[in-house]
C-alpha cells in the first residue's frame, strides 16, 4: 500500500510535468509506472482512479462535467477489468485444455499405430491426416499365418475426443480377435455388437474391411455403410466403384454384412478412402469423383506410398492447406 501511495505521488508529479512541458521523458516514466503496476497486479480501474485523484489534487475546482466524465470512465474500466480477468481465466483454461488434447493426440497416435506391410507380391500405400489434433479416421493392417492381408478403414460419425475414444475401442476389439483368418463379414458383425453395446447411441462408425487372399488373388470385402472405394483395372485402364452395402456399426445388434469378392490381376489397384477425400472442396465447390480418380491415375506410376502422398498434397493445395475433414487414403496394388 505504501508503494501504491508513493506511485500516486509520482504519477501526480509526472502528469503535472507533462501538462506543463509536454516532455516525452514524462511519458517514458509513465510507461515504467504501467509496467510496475502490472508486476504488482494493479488493475486498470486502480490506475484510472490514481489518475482521477491526481487530477483532483492538481485541479480541485474542476468543472462538474469533467468530474462526471471521469466517474463514467472509472465505472467503464471497472467493468473492463472484470471482463479482462474473466478472459484471462478462460484463456488459461483453454491453454490447459489444449495441452491436454495435445497429450491425448500423441497417445492416440501410439494407441492406433499400425505397421504398413512391406511385401513383394502386393504393394501398399497408406496415409491418414487429421483435420484437427484428434483423428476420427482409423486404418489397420493384419497379416494372417497364410500370408493373406487384411485391411480395415473406418470413420466415426462425430469428431474430437469422443471419436478418438471410439477408434481406440475398435482397435483393441480387433486386437482381441483370434489370429486365425476371419472373413470380413464376420469381423464387421463382431465389431457391430461391440459398438452397439459400448458407445453413445448418437455416435456411429462406418467401416470397410477387405482381405487379399494370396492363394487365388482375390479381394474379399464387406462394408458397414462406409464410403465406397474404387477398383482399378490395369488392362482396361479404368476405375469402377466398389459396390458394397451394409448398415453402419452400432445401429442394430442384429445387423449382418454381405461379403463380396473381386479377382485382382497384376497391376490392378484397390483404392480405399474416407469422406475426407471424396468431400474435398475448392471454395464452395465439391470436387467431383472423376477428378479424384484422375489425380490418382496421374500419380499411379509411382510406388503406392508415393502415390497416396502426392494425391494428398494435390488436394491439400486445392483446399488452401485447410483440411475440412480427416483425410485417409489407402492403395493396394498387386505386383506379381
Amino acid at each position: 500500500m505504501n508503494t501504491l501511495k508513493l506511485d500516486l505521488e509520482n504519477y501526480k508529479e509526472l502528469m503535472q510535468e507533462y501538462i506543463k512541458t509536454k516532455d516525452e521523458q514524462a511519458l517514458y516514466q509513465a510507461e515504467q509506472f504501467s509496467k510496475h503496476s502490472m508486476q504488482h497486479n494493479i488493475s486498470p480501474e486502480e490506475i484510472v482512479n490514481v489518475h482521477i485523484e491526481s487530477l483532483q489534487g492538481l485541479y480541485p475546482n474542476m468543472p462538474e462535467y469533467i468530474q462526471l466524465s471521469l466517474n463514467f470512465l472509472l465505472e467503464t474500466m471497472i467493468s473492463y477489468g472484470m471482463a479482462y480477468q474473466e478472459h484471462q481465466s478462460m484463456k488459461e483454461k483453454q491453454l490447459e485444455l489444449k495441452s491436454e488434447i495435445s497429450v491425448a493426440a500423441n497417445m492416440q497416435k501410439t494407441l492406433l499405430s499400425t505397421v504398413k506391410p512391406e511385401r513383394q507380391d502386393v504393394e501398399v500405400g497408406a496415409l491418414s491426416i487429421p483435420a484437427k489434433q484428434m483423428n476420427g479416421d482409423y486404418h489397420h493392417f493384419v497379416e494372417d499365418s497364410n500370408g493373406s492381408l487384411g485391411i480395415a478403414i473406418a470413420d466415426v460419425i462425430g469428431k474430437g475426443v469422443p471419436a478418438a475414444l471410439c477408434m481406440s475401442m475398435i482397435k483393441y476389439s480387433m486386437d482381441s480377435f483370434p489370429e486365425m483368418r476371419m472373413d470380413p463379414s464376420v469381423i464387421l458383425s463382431s465389431l457391430n455388437r461391440v459398438v452397439e453395446r459400448n458407445i453413445d447411441p448418437s455416435m456411429f462408425i462406418t467401416m470397410f474391411y477387405g482381405m487379399y487372399d494370396i492363394t487365388n488373388h482375390t479381394f474379399q470385402y464387406s462394408s458397414a455403410g462406409h464410403e465406397p472405394g474404387f477398383y482399378y483395372s490395369n488392362n482396361k485402364d479404368e476405375f469402377e466403384e466398389i459396390e458394397a452395402s451394409g448398415l453402419v456399426l452400432g445401429v442394430s445388434p442384429e445387423a449382418t454384412y454381405k461379403e463380396y469378392s473381386k479377382e485382382i490381376s497384376i497391376g490392378d489397384m484397390v483404392v480405399l478412402l474416407t469422406d475426407g477425400v471424396t468431400e474435398c472442396r475448392q471454395g464452395d465447390r465439391f470436387i467431383e469423383q472423376e477428378e479424384i480418380l484422375e489425380v490418382i491415375r496421374e500419380y499411379s506410376h509411382l510406388p503406392a506410398q508415393e502415390t497416396v502422398e502426392q494425391v494428398y498434397k494435390h488436394f491439400e493445395r486445392l483446399q488452401d492447406f485447410q483440411l475440412r475433414d480427416d483425410f485417409t487414403l489407402i492403395i493396394l496394388r498387386r505386383n506379381v
